[in-house]
């Protein structure tokens, strides 16, 4: 079955760097487009980051743009979220996600699989 692990989050202090990892299994992972989406407590899930399935073109959200950089190994099945500059606004669980789609898209509910989540913290 298609797994989806990520890893990485953490403590940080504010302006510090954490970069979570998603190891992809039980699916053809050049075919998918990959998503990295958060969720603070109380709020919707939202988009963060895309990086498409063929030529690697990858899409932010305005709120990370600049300071986040999303990238992929396909000979290791995994898609990275290097960030940078962290905010405390930053803080939520984040989660990966795959996408059979070409497009970079952004809502949550178009993604066929998703991860367990990693849970990210800034302090001030």
């Amino acid at each position: 079955q298609v797994q989806l692990v990520e890893s990485g989050g953490g403590l940080v202090q504010a302006g510090g760097s954490l970069r979570l990892s998603c190891a992809a299994s039980g699916l053809t992972f050049s075919t998918y487009t990959m998503g990295w989406f958060r969720q603070a407590p109380g709020r919707e899930r939202e988009f963060v980051a895309v990086i498409r399935r063929n030529d690697g073109t990858t899409s932010y959200a305005d709120s990370v743009k600049g300071r986040f950089t999303i990238t992929r190994d396909g000979a290791k099945n995994t898609v990275y979220l290097q960030m940078n500059s962290l905010e405390p606004e930053d803080t939520a669980v984040y989660y990966c996600a795959a996408d059979s789609s070409f497009l970079l898209r952004r809502d949550h509910r178009l993604y066929d699989f998703w991860g367990q989540g990693t849970q990210v913290t800034v302090s001030s």
